[in-house]
C-alpha cells in the first residue's frame, strides 16, 4: 500500500536539512584540497519521523596548485593520487551532489537546503570555497546557516565528539570506517534524525502533560 508523501516545507522554516561531510588535505579552504564529499538527504516518513532517503558521495581531484598537508592525509588515510579513487574534478563533484539536492528541495516544497554537519563551520567553508573556485552560480545551500550535531549532541547526550555522541545515542559505530565522507555523513544523519524525532516525542509528551486535568 502506497503512502502519501509528506513534504518538509514547514518543519525547518522552508529549509531542507542535508547532511554534508567533507574530507580535505588540510584546514585552509582556500589553499588545501577538497578530497571527498558526501551528502545524505533526510525526509519525513509516513509516521512524520525524519529518516534517511538518499545518499551520494564522490572522490574529488585536488584543484590546481592545491596544497596537501601530510598530517591531514595521514589522519584521513586518503591518497589523493591513488589510481582506483575514480576521482572527478570539483565542479563535476559539486554538480553530482547539488542536482539531487535541488530535486529534493523541489519535492519538499522548500526554498533552500541547509547544511547539517558535525562542526559544520569546517564543511561549509570548504563547500563555499569550492563553489567560488568553480564559479557555480546557484548553490542550493544557504551560504552560512547550518545545523550542528556537535551542539545537539552536547545538549541531548552530553558528548560532542561524533564517535562518542553516536555511542551515547546507541548507534552502531565502526572506528575503521570513520573519516570516510560517506560513513561520517551517514552517522551524522542518523544522529540528526534521532535527535529531531526524540524531540518531537518529548514535545508530544509535554503537550499531553499540559493538557491533562489537574488532580483534586
Amino acid at each position: 500500500m502506497e503512502t502519501s508523501f509528506i513534504p518538509l516545507e514547514k518543519r525547518f522554516r522552508g529549509y531542507l536539512p542535508v547532511v554534508i561531510d567533507i574530507e580535505t588535505a588540510g584546514f585552509n579552504p582556500k589553499k588545501n584540497a577538497l578530497l571527498e564529499m558526501a551528502a545524505v538527504i533526510v525526509e519525513l516518513d509516513d509516521k512524520h519521523n525524519l529518516a534517511i532517503t538518499e545518499r551520494y558521495s564522490t572522490h574529488v581531484t585536488p584543484f590546481k596548485n592545491a596544497e596537501l598537508d601530510a598530517s591531514a592525509l595521514k589522519f584521513n588515510g586518503i591518497d589523493p593520487f591513488h589510481p582506483f579513487r575514480m576521482a572527478i574534478d570539483e565542479k563535476a563533484a559539486l554538480e553530482l551532489i547539488f542536482n539531487p539536492v535541488k530535486e529534493a528541495i523541489k519535492r519538499n516544497k522548500c526554498t533552500k537546503a541547509i547544511l547539517v554537519g558535525h562542526n559544520p563551520a569546517f564543511d561549509i567553508a570548504f563547500l563555499n570555497a569550492a563553489i567560488h573556485r568553480t564559479q557555480i552560480k546557484r548553490s542550493p545551500f544557504h551560504p552560512f546557516s547550518t545545523f550542528d550535531t556537535a551542539t545537539l549532541g552536547g545538549l541531548m547526550y552530553q558528548q560532542t565528539v561524533l564517535a562518542k555522541v553516536a555511542h551515547a545515542a546507541g548507534l552502531h559505530w565502526e572506528s575503521d570506517r570513520a573519516h570516510s565522507a560517506l560513513y561520517d555523513a551517514e552517522k551524522t544523519a542518523e544522529l540528526f534524525c534521532m535527535i529531531i524525532n526524540r524531540w518531537k516525542h518529548l514535545e508530544s509528551l509535554d503537550t499531553q502533560t499540559s493538557d491533562a486535568p489537574l488532580s483534586p
